[in-house]
């Protein structure tokens, strides 16, 4: 079950383009794929994944949770960081240091 819907996420200038199954830029391993970051779609997707898979303190993950890894990745993440993977590991390791 998804924690945040599209009509809840902070902002509201996100692209909602969907694409075909077979498309190329959907084919990689989806650690290893980018994250683009004003996609609606993927950042749904990617903020949902993200809040299921780490432990939270106190468990579990909340909307708030959501919430902040989504200004986190739109407001803090260095332009370098775009993989999904890398994007993971970069909430993980700068958790905190954000309130």
């Amino acid at each position: 079950m998804s924690l945040i819907s599209a009509n809840e996420l902070l902002f509201k200038d996100y692209s909602w383009t969907s694409y075909r199954g077979d498309d190329p830029r959907l084919t990689g391993a989806p650690d290893s794929t980018l994250l683009n970051r004003h996609e609606g779609y993927e950042m749904l997707y990617f903020i949902n994944r993200f809040c299921e898979r780490h432990s939270w303190t106190p468990p579990p993950a909340t909307k708030a949770t959501a919430l902040k890894a989504e200004r986190l990745i739109r407001q803090h993440l260095p332009g370098s960081v775009r993989s999904r993977a890398n994007i993971d590991q970069w909430l993980i390791e700068n958790w905190r240091q954000y309130q």
